[in-house]
């Protein structure tokens, strides 16, 4: 086995899934995990969800508030899983991808103008003409196994339907969740 390359550090704004979704994306994970194909979500302690945001570095508190006022005007997100994927990088990502539809597309556009109100610099990757939506189901796959890897992703039956129901702030690897708030509710979960 290969020695683990080092986790990148860093933080996101995620976006999470009803119970019934999240248990279809975990789902995916634990197949992908029983056939040694990838291990490192879970290894990470990361939950299913749409990174909205990510960056190197940031002051968490800067945030809160502004993902506070956010998710408060913020109702529960139709989502449709449609398509699985890869993205063209070293990481080799395989990632169930939702159909983008005008509500997640306003939704993440709304979220990038609440941050750059606070300072926050958007980076190229989560700008809103150049996001790609998506939900990582793998990572770090070996390329010998790409292909056992969709296979399995395709017995997933898409679509798959739910709703985005809160966001939150995360600080990675491992995956720790700073704070989160339910879409529509002012309350922490």
């Amino acid at each position: 086995m290969s020695q683990p390359q080092q986790l990148q550090q860093g933080y996101a704004i995620e976006l999470y899934f009803d119970p019934a979704l999240e248990n279809q994306v975990l789902k995916a994970w634990n197949v992908l995990a029983r056939r040694q194909i990838s291990t490192q979500l879970i290894e990470i302690e990361s939950r299913p969800h749409i990174t909205l945001f990510s960056t190197d570095s940031i002051e968490p508190g800067k945030l809160e508030n502004a993902v506070r006022s956010f998710a408060a005007k913020q109702e529960s997100l139709p989502l449709t899983f449609s398509s699985v994927g890869s993205l063209p990088n070293d990481n080799n990502v395989l990632f169930l991808s939702p159909t983008p539809s005008m509500s997640l597309l306003q939704f993440h556009s709304q979220l990038c103008e609440a941050l750059r109100k606070e300072g926050v610099d958007i980076g190229d990757d989560y700008r809103p003409d150049q996001w790609v939506p998506l939900c990582a189901v793998a990572q770090e796959v070996p390329k010998n196994r790409m292909g056992d890897a969709f296979c399995v992703l395709r017995e997933l039956k898409l679509p798959v339907t739910g709703y985005a129901m809160d966001i939150g702030l995360v600080e990675f690897s491992p995956v720790r969740e700073l704070f989160s708030f339910v879409l529509g509710n002012t309350v922490e979960v």
